[in-house]
């Protein structure tokens, strides 16, 4: 199982000890999330790193407001901009790929893994490397890289704290010492803006239309996998391999009001589920604060406000994103990362208006069929980069044919 950490009585944890944290992609959603809970907290955290991509205003904001140890910035053009704005801080500074890289080295507890995209995989890495308890926002890390990452949180001794909602849910209701009575886990899924739209709806729907989702506030990109499932089929591999289940173990169901975030079925029949607000305060709290739990702003439920709770099938003809990740995920080998490449370009393909809604499962399908040769798990990042630029391409190869 990939939470290597015992789930550990709050009584006898050093509950009492500050804890030193990590933010890596602290401008993100999920790092501002982050951040927020610490600001509320803030005699209980030591805040060593805070790092970002392009977003150096608000990494200087951030920095300057709540004082880290270290700054990143990704982008080397904006290391001036960086220096000038923490100029008297006392903050130490750097920027470019690699000191992301040592920003996740630096001896923090927690790490924030919070990178979006490939770029997150070697920052992670090196926190999962040296033991940290990572709390895992990066879909990357386990979908495209899902085999390195569980060698090597098992060689590390690294705990995987997983932040995504569902995953969390699951994390909050297992009884990690009783898996043997787990029958099955379920994931729900809001089912995105098109879930009563039929094929030839959906032919049709725009960018904007497809990022207005329901019940969470998103990136545009998430919220396409949204609309389309991909995001639940990514958090289906994702679940593989957290929990020690297998796929065949591993159902979705549609549930729109998005207050049930999963559920875990045991042998003796009984379902337990972890209900809240959609508001990723609260499973980023449960990672934070850990093996114990921390007051957050988050909405109370009103069950009676509320009024029901609806459940329902998803449909494989109009959402047949679900389909592939089951497939990538039964193939194994290097499928699940050509997935998770193929499906990136496509859905920015879709944003940029070049195809259509549907194109993208139609690609993404197309570059799974044309990579079936690839079986082998990929050994290290190195070549987890080399499989991802060449699904890439061939998805922007299709995307050209697609757009004439």
């Amino acid at each position: 199982m990939a939470l290597t950490a015992e789930k550990r009585d709050p009584e006898t944890a050093s509950a009492a000890r500050r804890r030193s944290v990590s933010v890596l992609g602290s401008t993100g959603s999920i790092g501002v999330s982050t951040l927020d809970l610490i600001e509320r907290e803030r005699e209980k955290y030591d805040l060593v790193a805070v790092t970002a991509h392009k977003n150096v205003t608000s990494l200087i904001e951030q920095a300057r407001r709540l004082r880290p140890q270290l700054a990143v910035i990704g982008d080397t053009l904006l290391y001036d901009e960086l220096k000038a704005g923490l100029e008297g801080t006392g903050i130490e500074i750097a920027a470019g790929r690699d000191a992301v890289i040592e920003a996740a080295l630096r001896p923090a507890d927690w790490v924030m893994a919070g990178i979006v995209g490939t770029a997150g995989l070697a920052p992670t890495l090196a926190a999962v490397r040296r033991g940290a308890a990572v709390a895992l926002a990066n879909k990357e890390c386990l979908v495209s890289a899902g085999s390195l990452f569980l060698a090597e949180v098992s060689r590390s001794g690294a705990t995987l704290l997983p932040v995504d909602s569902e995953h969390n849910a699951i994390f909050q209701v297992l009884e990690a010492d009783r898996l043997h009575t787990v029958d099955r886990i379920i994931l729900t899924a809001s089912g995105g803006p098109f879930r009563t739209w039929s094929r030839e709806d959906m032919a049709k729907a725009t960018p904007k239309q497809a990022v207005a989702h329901p019940r969470w506030d998103m990136g545009a990109k998430i919220s396409v996998d949204s609309a389309t499932l991909m995001n639940k089929g990514l958090e289906l591999i994702e679940a593989h391999n957290l929990f020690p289940f297998g796929e065949p173990r591993i159902e979705i169901i549609i549930h729109p009001e998005s207050i049930i975030h999963s559920m875990v079925g045991y042998v003796d029949g009984s379902v337990l589920a972890q209900l809240g607000s959609p508001d990723m305060r609260t499973p980023i709290s449960y990672a934070l604060a850990w093996p114990n739990r921390m007051p957050t702003p988050c909405a109370r439920l009103n069950l009676a406000e509320i009024g029901k709770l609806t459940f329902e099938e998803p449909d494989p003809a109009r959402f047949p994103a679900l389909r592939l990740a089951r497939e990538a995920l039964k193939a194994g080998g290097a499928a699940p990362t050509i997935l998770n490449a193929a499906n990136e370009i496509a859905v920015a393909a879709f944003l940029g208006g070049h195809i259509g809604f549907l194109d993208i499962a139609t690609i993404v399908e197309s570059v799974l069929s044309k990579s079936n040769s690839v079986t082998r798990a990929p050994l290290d990042l190195e070549e987890i980069y080399e499989i991802d630029r060449i699904a890439r391409n061939c998805a922007e190869e299709l995307v050209q044919l697609a757009s004439r």
